[in-house]
């Protein structure tokens, strides 16, 4: 592929990138670019999208969770030491 044609390939991809950026952040889906970018080549390389999007919830349920059990071990934590 000639290095022009490759450019172009690029800044085209870029381009998509930056607009589902701007409609996730409207939507407030939190999805910083590089993660974006990541869900986009696994549809493209076909992983199934409502599937990731049910894996995508399911992990920030995960991490909510273990900021909240953090937070209530550091609050009983606190409250023993009284």
């Amino acid at each position: 592929m000639p290095p022009n044609e490759r450019a172009e390939k690029q800044a085209a991809a870029q381009q998509a990138v930056d607009i589902l950026h701007e409609i996730a952040t409207i939507l407030n889906c939190h999805l910083d670019r590089r993660t974006l970018s990541i869900c986009i080549s696994m549809i493209e390389n076909g992983v199934n999208p409502e599937a990731l999007a049910a894996v995508i919830k399911e992990l920030r349920q995960e991490g909510q969770g273990g900021q909240i059990d953090a937070a209530a071990a550091a609050a009983s934590s606190s409250t023993r030491r009284r």
